[in-house]
C-alpha cells in the first residue's frame, strides 16, 4: 500500500489535479522505483472515475487502499475499499480491479483467459477470475479475515466498457465474492456500492485490515503435500495462472489433436515457477494425464519425494530427474514438467548411462522427445555452474529445430523476499548482474536487510529468529573444503577467524538429528550448520544469512572473483571470464532465500565497508 485515504479526500485532490503527482512520490517512496508510464495512465484515466461514483453513492467517507500490495507478493490489487457493511454494521472489504477495456477476445479453449489488443495480443487473466483470486488469496494470509471471510469480496469494474460488447468476458461465472461491472451498468454498479457500505467512516476498519497480522506463507514444500496427496490447490495470481491457463489448454489440444507444445514459463526467486509446477501435476495427474515432474537438483526433488509424496510411493514416483530420460521413447508421457530448467546440462548421458540407453541427443532434445507438452520454468540468473545451459533462447532455438509450436509466459510478480521487489533489483544491482550501480538500501516495509560485522553477529541474528519461532539458515560462498561427516558428527571446515561451523551434511544418511544433505533447509536440524548454493537452490526459509566469501571480494569500484579462493572443483572447470558470472549467479541465489529478510556480512574487510555503507 502507497497511498490511503477517504474517498471525499482523494477525491478532492483529483479535481484539484494533485492526486496523480502524489501518487507518484508515493510510489516511488515505497517502492523504490519509479511508476512506469502506462502504470500513470491507469490511474489518470481510472481513480478519478471510481472515487466519483463512490462520491456520488454518499460514500465518501469510506477509506481507499489504493495498490495495495498482497502479503508475501509483489501483487498489487488496484484499490482496496474499507468500511462497514449498511446491514450488520460489520467491518466491510472490497477489492476493486480497475479495467480500461472496451474490446477483449476469447482465447479458444481457455474460458479464463482473454486477449486484449493493447497487450500487445498476449493472453491475459478474465476480470472475474483474477478478483476472485486476490479474494482467495488475501482470505488466506491476512488474519484479520481468518474467523470472517465473507467481510472481503472483490468486483472488476470496466467503467470504460459496455456490456454488451464485453459479453466475453462473463464466460466466467460471477459469484458473491467476484462480480463485473461495466461503465454501461453505472447504475446496477452505484447501487451495489450503496447494498455494501454504509455512510459511515471507514478509517477505523481499514486500520484493522492494515495492521492485520498477516499469516506465514504457506510454504512450497509444505503445501507439496496437500496439493498433491490430499488434492488441495495453490491459489495462483495473474501470470501464474495464464501459465497454468496455456499448460492446461496445450495438453488438452496435444491428446484431441495429437499435435506437440512446448511452454517456458520465466521469473525470478520466489516468482512461483515451482507454484505452478506443483499445481499443474496435481491438477493433471487427477485428471488422469501421464504426467512427471523433474529438475535438476537432488536436494529439491528429494525434499519435493518426501513432503509431497509422504505415505504414498506412487506420488514420489512422480518426482524425477532431468537426465532420467536418456533412451525414452518418443511421447512416452504426456506432461514434463521441468522446474528449476536453468540447470538442463549439455547431455542427459553420464558415465552411469549404459551404452545401450546412449542416444547422442542433447539433454534438451531428450526432455521434449519424451513428452507432448514439455514445460520449462527457468531463471537464467540461477546458472551456477558450467554445463548448465538452460537459457530461453537455447530451449526456443531447441523448439524450432525440431519443429515444435512454443508458448512463453513472464512471471512479473515476487513472492520471496516477502514480495520485495525493490530487493530483488537491490541485489540485481549490487552483483553487477543489471545495468544499474550498486547504490544504499533504501528500505521496505515487508523485508529486512541488515549488515553484520562478523560471521559470528550474523549467527546471531539467526539464532534470535530462530528462537522467535522463525525458519532460518546460514549460506556462504563454496570457500571452504565440505569434509565427509565422522561417526561422531560433522566437521567444521567453515573457518573464519575463531569462528568454526560445519558445512550442512553431504551425506544422505541421517546422523542424530542432523538431516541428510537434501533436507538440510527444509528440516529443522539444518539450524547451526553453513549451506552452500547446491544445498539451498530452489528453497526458502523466513531468515537467510550470507556470508561473502574470498572467492568474491570487492576492490575499489568493482567486484573481484578470485578462482584461488574456491573450493568448488566443478566451478573451477570454467573459463576465466564465465567463472565470475557463475560466481555472481552464486550469491544471487544465495541472498535470494529469505522471505523476511536477509543478514549479509564477508569474510573480507574492504568488502564488509562496501556492504556496511550500503546498509547503515
Amino acid at each position: 500500500m502507497f497511498h490511503r485515504s477517504s474517498v471525499e479526500s482523494i477525491h478532492q485532490s483529483a479535481l484539484e489535479g494533485s492526486l496523480i503527482l502524489r501518487l507518484k512520490e508515493q510510489f516511488r517512496f515505497h517502492m523504490g522505483y519509479h511508476a512506469a508510464e502506462s502504470e500513470v495512465r491507469s490511474w489518470s484515466n481510472s481513480i478519478p472515475t471510481l472515487m466519483q461514483d463512490l462520491v456520488d453513492a454518499g460514500l465518501g467517507a469510506v477509506e481507499a487502499i489504493i495498490e495495495y500490495r498482497l502479503p508475501y507478493s509483489s501483487q498489487r490489487a488496484d484499490v482496496v475499499l474499507a468500511g462497514y457493511n449498511r446491514r450488520t454494521g460489520e467491518p466491510t472489504y472490497l477489492v476493486v480491479e480497475l479495467k480500461q477495456w472496451t474490446h477483449a477476445r476469447p482465447v479458444e479453449e481457455a474460458e479464463d483467459l482473454v486477449m486484449i489488443d493493447a497487450y500487445g495480443g498476449r493472453p491475459v487473466l478474465q476480470p472475474i477470475e483474477q478478483v476472485r483470486n486476490y479474494v482467495s488469496y488475501m482470505r488466506d494470509f491476512l488474519r484479520v479475515l481468518e474467523h470472517h471471510p465473507t467481510q472481503l469480496s472483490g468486483v472488476a469494474y470496466l467503467h470504460n466498457g459496455d456490456e454488451q460488447q464485453l459479453q466475453v468476458l462473463k464466460a466466467v461465472p460471477e459469484s458473491d465474492d467476484a462480480r463485473i461491472f461495466f461503465g454501461s451498468q453505472r447504475g446496477a454498479w452505484l447501487d451495489f456500492l450503496k447494498s455494501r457500505f454504509s455512510s459511515d467512516s471507514g478509517a477505523v476498519a481499514a486500520d484493522a485490515f492494515l495492521s492485520s497480522r498477516t499469516a506465514p506463507s504457506r510454504k512450497l514444500l509444505e503445501e507439496a503435500a496437500e496439493e498433491v496427496s490430499k488434492r488441495e490447490k495453490f491459489v495462483l495470481l495473474d501470470e501464474q495462472q495464464v501459465a497454468f491457463s496455456l499448460v492446461r489448454r496445450a495438453v488438452d489440444v496435444s491428446r484431441r489433436a495429437n499435435t506437440k507444445t512446448a511452454v517456458i514459463v520465466t521469473g525470478g526467486p520466489g516468482s512461483g515457477k515451482s507454484v505452478i509446477a506443483l499445481s499443474l501435476l496435481g491438477e493433471l495427474s487427477r485428471k488422469g494425464y501421464s504426467v512427471l515432474h523433474a529438475t535438476g537438483s537432488k536436494s529439491f526433488t528429494q525434499t519435493l519425494r518426501q513432503v509431497a509424496g509422504r505415505g504414498s510411493t506412487r506420488v514420489k514416483k512422480l518426482f524425477t530427474y532431468f537426465n532420467s530420460f536418456t533412451g525414452s521413447s518418443a511421447n512416452e508421457i504426456e506432461v514434463l514438467i521441468c522446474d528449476e530448467a536453468h540447470r538442463i546440462r549439455v547431455s542427459g548421458a553420464n558415465q552411469y548411462t549404459p551404452a545401450a540407453k546412449r542416444t547422442g541427443l542433447s539433454q534438451i532434445e531428450e526432455l521434449m522427445a519424451v513428452a507432448r507438452v514439455p514445460v520449462f520454468l527457468l531463471d537464467e540468473h540461477q546458472v551456477v555452474r558450467p554445463g548448465e545451459i538452460g537459457t530461453v533462447d537455447y530451449i526456443v532455438a531447441a523448439t524450432e529445430r525440431l519443429g515444435i509450436a512454443v508458448e512463453r509466459v513472464d512471471l512479473g510478480g515476487q513472492f520471496r523476499a516477502g514480495g520485495s521487489k525493490a530487493y530483488e533489483e537491490w541485489v540485481l544491482a549490487l552483483l553487477g548482474l543489471s545495468d544499474a550501480s550498486p547504490t544504499a538500501w533504501q528500505g521496505d516495509a515487508t523485508f529486512e536487510v541488515h549488515y553484520a560485522e562478523s560471521a559470528e553477529e550474523l549467527e546471531r541474528v539467526i539464532l534470535e529468529r530462530a528462537a522467535d519461532g522463525h525458519t532460518a539458515r546460514m549460506t556462504a560462498g563454496f570457500c571452504w573444503r565440505w569434509s565427509d561427516p565422522t561417526e561422531s558428527g560433522l566437521v567444521a571446515d567453515v573457518v573464519i577467524g575463531d569462528w568454526q561451523r560445519p558445512w550442512n551434511s553431504r551425506s544422505e544418511r541421517r546422523i542424530g538429528d542432523i538431516p541428510p544433505s537434501s533436507l538440510w533447509a527444509s528440516e529443522p536440524g539444518g539450524i547451526g550448520q553453513v549451506g552452500c548454493v547446491y544445498t539451498a537452490q530452489g528453497f526458502e526459509y523466513d531468515w537467510n544469512g550470507v556470508i561473502f566469501g574470498p572467492d568474491f571480494v570487492r576492490r575499489g569500484d568493482a567486484w573481484v572473483a578470485d578462482r584461488s579462493a574456491s573450493r568448488d572443483t566443478s566451478l573451477n572447470k570454467s573459463g576465466e571470464m564465465d567463472f565470475g558470472g557463475y560466481v555472481r549467479n552464486i550469491y544471487k541465489v544465495l541472498l535470494t532465500r529469505g522471505m523476511s529478510g536477509t543478514v549479509i556480512t564477508s569474510t573480507d574487510a574492504e568488502t564488509r565497508a562496501f556492504l556496511q555503507a550500503l546498509l547503515r
